[in-house]
């Protein structure tokens, strides 16, 4: 027989001062016309996890811009209690049919200087919420008296909604079941829950059975053990530092792309085969400013990986690279790249359009140039290579909602003519040398003969165009 208490806790049928029977009285529709009346008698029900909440909070004076002031523009760690008006008082019994509210609720904002906290009236003296951005862990909430706008920030999504729920509650004079919080100073333990940083470098110190902290900006699991990415991380949607080196992990899920803060992503020493074009293509290309792949078993990375136009720092050392994206050139913030000790027989055309201050391919099997060059011109152009190259130069904007996803994967793999142009299958391909000072301020040398010169892939579209530049080739 199951046990009652739960019966009547699913039904939401716990009543102040009732007990519980053995067999229920009603059921489930007249539970929910019960339900329905409480509402209307402003009985709305609230979980004890809506009284508190951790967040950065900023509060705004709406009247310093009208006397030329400016707030400082920056959060601090806070806790937001629901708490009753009267210290020390507790919600009395009410019956059915009696209004509530007889201690309207007011909002602590409590901080680690100001464990006592600063109290703001809540019944209708709310103005506006503020909530497009609920989801990445911020709102506001402006009030009427005094005239401020308190923005909440850096707050768990799920709970920022259940708190806002109780506190709109709140300003229209509901009552909530769940008994408020009493006016008393924060423990300073309250506030260790704000952690930021974790480092965690052994098995034995992994959490497996409790959450990260929501709050943390940084973390670093390393000599875990990892054969995959633990989901739970990719809940911290404050992160901006993911170190999960020295693992085990084989794949990247994709939603790794949904850290829309992340900047630094260091997965040095694991098993990786590949990197995907999901993430290539996901939120990274605004964020990702770091990205650590040395010691893995990369063999080559996509062409869509050039679209992660806010890198500055690029590790693959180590891996079993073929070659590099072949439009290595479109990484324009790209400062600092290290692939040593791959297998990279040559470089891409457009590496020579790379900006760095520090350059280290040492170690690779580059080849020596060839003589001749290889032709593959077409006499005429196909009609594909000829619309091709129409679409491109004149820079006509394409998708598979225009054309078939085939072709727009031939456009974005076509190869960029040494004067300017475009060519897909009809081409000359050269190779020559360059010296890697070109590219780059400090270069650690290719070779143990002291070497700083590297052979580059050029392309021609024409065969004019390989004539003129004959003399670079040489």
């Amino acid at each position: 027989m199951r046990n009652p208490e739960t019966l009547a806790h699913q039904a939401g049928r716990r009543i102040r001062g009732q007990p519980l029977c053995s067999r229920p009285r009603w059921r489930r529709g007249a539970a929910g016309r019960r339900k329905f009346q409480s509402k209307r008698l402003g009985r709305v029900s609230s979980r004890s996890g809506r009284m508190k909440l951790h967040c950065e909070v900023e509060v705004i004076s709406r009247h310093l811009p009208a006397l030329g002031l400016r707030n400082r523009g920056k959060g601090v760690r806070a806790v937001l209690s629901l708490c009753q008006q009267t210290p020390g008082s507790l919600p009395r019994p009410r019956f059915r049919g009696e209004p509530g509210g007889q201690h309207p609720a007011c909002l602590l904002i409590s901080t680690l200087k100001d464990k006592r906290g600063t109290r703001y009236e809540l019944k209708e003296n709310i103005e506006q919420f503020f909530t497009k951005f609920v989801d990445e862990g911020k709102a506001t909430v402006r009030l009427k008296e005094p005239p401020v706008d308190i923005c909440l920030s850096k707050a768990n999504s799920s709970s920022l909604k259940g708190f806002l729920s109780a506190v709109r509650l709140a300003h229209r004079g509901c009552d909530i079941e769940t008994p408020l919080l009493t006016l008393t100073p924060v423990k300073t333990s309250e506030f260790e829950k704000f952690k930021t940083k974790m480092v965690i470098t052994s098995k034995k110190d992994y959490p497996l059975s409790k959450n990260f902290p929501y709050s943390l900006e940084h973390l670093q699991t390393s000599y875990c053990g990892l054969v995959r990415v633990d989901m739970r991380m990719l809940c911290l949607k404050n992160l901006r530092k993911l170190d999960l080196s020295h693992n085990h992990i084989k794949k990247l899920p994709a939603t790794i792309g949904d850290l829309v803060h992340l900047q630094e992503l260091n997965l040095n020493d694991n098993h990786l085969e590949s990197f995907s074009v999901a993430l290539c293509q996901s939120t990274l290309q605004q964020s990702l400013r770091s990205l650590d792949l040395s010691k893995n078993k990369i063999k080559a990375l996509p062409v869509q990986f050039c679209q992660l136009q806010e890198l500055t720092d690029l590790k693959l050392d180590d891996n079993e690279l073929i070659r590099f994206p072949f439009k290595m050139g479109q990484l324009k913030n790209l400062r600092f790249l290290s692939a040593a000790r791959n297998k990279l027989p040559f470089l891409p055309s457009e590496f020579k359009n790379l900006s760095l201050e520090y350059l280290d391919l040492f170690g690779n099997t580059f080849e020596q140039p060839k003589v001749l060059p290889d032709i593959m011109l077409q006499a005429p152009l196909t009609l594909l290579e000829s619309s091709a190259r129409t679409v491109l130069y004149n820079r006509i904007p394409y998708d598979p909602g225009i054309i078939p996803f085939h072709l727009c994967q031939d456009l974005g793999t076509a190869k960029t003519c040494v004067c300017g142009r475009f060519c897909l299958n009809s081409f000359i391909q050269g190779t020559a040398t360059m010296n890697l000072h070109s590219v780059a301020h400090t270069v650690v040398l290719v070779d143990n003969m002291g070497g700083t010169e590297a052979p580059i892939i050029s392309y021609f579209c024409s065969l004019a165009c390989y004539v003129n530049s004959s003399d670079m080739l040489n």
